[in-house]
């Protein structure tokens, strides 16, 4: 019997591929937007079907989770991949922009999950999958709001995962790192544009932009990312956490390997900040 997945974020990038691997492999894919385009249906007619969403709306988000059940007779597996991002200070970030941030990446997806749990349990079982980030592994500098959010993110996937296996539902996180050229770094540079930045913190910011810039890691394949959202999908083992790319690998081995003082250190070096301490202006 053919399997359907709801994927949130499919307007360009890592959701838009997703769900076209996921039709290619044959399943059903309920490809989920802010504003509807159906030029995605066009390869897979017979499984791709697009439906508006808006996750911070719970009637939007009830809206098309039914009508892919509707579609598809019912729902195994749900990708919680919409996401946002700023690059600003904390302290000259408008609470607006924090609160779109949480409502987006934390609160939609737990929306989106709330929705859906009915019909995995209705279908003995499934799959949530939440892409979450590096950033929710290993905090960065100018990225205060979006590392919150998926700091919370992890930690809800985590509890979740618990309390879902009793009913045969899987809970998934995959974890990209910096993929540099996609829709989404450009959404969140353009949006850093809006952000009134105070010249108290004009050098600084400068400086850790310029050196995230210079990043030290290869970027992170967007096939790669894909790969593992399909991978994690279809594992039925107890594994939670994907991690892809080689900077999440290092904040990964960081964060669980080393000693606090040891990860805090080596993060201060490879995101630029150590460096703004040893200037020595």
């Amino acid at each position: 019997m053919t399997q359907t997945v709801l994927i949130t974020g499919c307007s360009s990038g890592l959701g838009k591929s997703t769900a076209r691997l996921f039709a290619t492999k044959g399943w059903n894919v309920v490809a989920t937007m802010r504003r509807a385009d159906r030029t995605l249906e066009h390869d897979h007619p017979d499984h791709l079907f697009v439906q508006e969403i808006d996750v911070t709306d719970d009637a939007s988000v009830t809206a098309a989770i039914s009508a892919g059940v509707d579609r598809f007779g019912g729902l195994d597996a749900i990708v919680n991949n919409a996401g946002i991002s700023v690059l600003s200070m904390f302290e000259a970030t408008p609470p607006e922009v924090v609160e779109r941030i949480f409502q987006t990446n934390v609160f939609g997806a737990m929306r989106v999950t709330r929705a859906a749990i009915p019909h995995l349990r209705a279908q003995q079982g499934g799959a949530i999958v939440n892409v979450s980030s590096g950033a929710g592994i290993a905090a960065m500098p100018l990225l205060s709001a979006y590392c919150a959010s998926k700091f919370a993110l992890e930690g809800f996937a985590e509890s979740l995962s618990y309390e879902l296996a009793s009913q045969d539902i899987r809970v998934k996180l995959v974890e990209p790192g910096a993929m540099r050229t996609t829709a989404f770094t450009a959404n969140t540079m353009s949006s850093s544009q809006q952000v009134a930045l105070p010249g108290e913190y004009k050098a600084y910011f400068d400086h850790m932009l310029a050196a995230m810039i210079d990043y030290p890691f290869a970027s992170t394949e967007e096939a790669a990312v894909v790969d593992a959202v399909w991978r994690a999908v279809n594992d039925r083992s107890p594994r939670l956490r994907y991690p892809v790319g080689p900077d999440v690998a290092e904040y990964t081995r960081l964060r669980w390997s080393t000693s606090e003082d040891g990860y805090q250190a080596e993060m201060a070096r490879l995101t630029g900040h150590q460096a703004w301490l040893e200037r020595g202006d």
